[in-house]
């Protein structure tokens, strides 16, 4: 069954003497045929979320980012306004909590640099050399004669052997210059998907072109995940606006807002979103 998102399909509820959200959204999926496992399948909200929302139960989402989120999903999904229901849910619960700046989220990853390390073999060299010379010139000033010695006989001191050369130093390869880091090459016959949850947790799901699941669940403020395919990967991220991504190697500078669900499809080569 097609599920349909489009405009004139959406419905509102009068303001006055409206429905709760709950049954809002239950009364208009019943009336569009849908039942609560099709819903779930097409939005990938959990059956038990689901029941609790139309009971007016947003305990079970998680907190406000993502009960606004899973409202606008379930929403979509049975063909009702979005904003309309957001709106009364922040009416209800203490109005919408100001947004968090994007800027930081999004930011581009910078890869440092490795810092220079010191040129050792070049400061031996140059400290061998030193030595050298300074053993030469004191070989050299202390087996000259000073002028006008003569030897016990009378006779002219005999004049003062040359120093033997020094020997010359081993010469030393010099260091290989440092070279900068780079981004951490993938594998190109495969899909590589990182996904880092940066200031807030968020619930993701990731599978394989084999629509096997390859994850379900909270992925924790601060934590990562990284998953691989030969062919496809298929995301679906519940708060996407806490979501930094990066596929094949390169980050996706697409900007989600806070509590705002996205599916998106990535396959091998330059990322784009399916």
């Amino acid at each position: 069954m097609s599920i349909g998102n489009s405009p004139e399909d959406d419905r509102t509820f009068p303001a006055d003497d409206r429905d709760s959200i709950g049954r809002a959204l239950q009364q208009t999926r019943i009336a569009a045929g849908l039942t609560v496992e099709e819903v779930s399948a097409s939005t990938r909200v959990r059956i038990p979320i689901v029941h609790a929302i139309e009971e007016d139960d947003f305990s079970r989402c998680g907190g406000d980012v993502y009960a606004r989120g899973h409202i606008r999903t379930l929403a979509r999904a049975v063909g009702l306004d979005p904003a309309a229901l957001i709106e009364q849910y922040d009416a209800e619960h203490g109005g919408r909590p100001a947004p968090t700046p994007a800027a930081p989220l999004f930011e581009a990853e910078r890869i440092r640099p490795e810092p220079r390390r010191p040129n050792w073999t070049a400061a031996m060299v140059a400290a061998i050399v030193a030595v050298v010379g300074f053993v030469g010139f004191t070989m050299f000033n202390g087996n000259e004669a000073p002028k006008g010695t003569t030897t016990a006989d009378g006779g002219p001191a005999p004049a003062p052997e040359k120093a033997t050369s020094a020997a010359k130093p081993t010469p030393v390869k010099p260091a290989p210059k440092p070279t900068e880091s780079a981004i951490a090459a993938v594998p190109q016959d495969k899909v590589t998907v990182k996904l880092s949850a940066i200031d807030d947790k968020s619930w993701i799901s990731a599978k394989g072109h084999d629509g096997k699941l390859l994850f379900d669940g909270l992925l924790l403020e601060g934590e990562s995940k990284t998953f691989q395919d030969d062919e496809r990967i298929d995301l679906v991220l519940g708060n996407a606006g806490a979501i930094e991504l990066h596929v094949n190697g390169k980050k996706i500078a697409d900007k989600f807002e806070a509590g705002q669900v996205e599916r998106l499809t990535y396959t091998k080569g330059d990322p784009e979103a399916g």
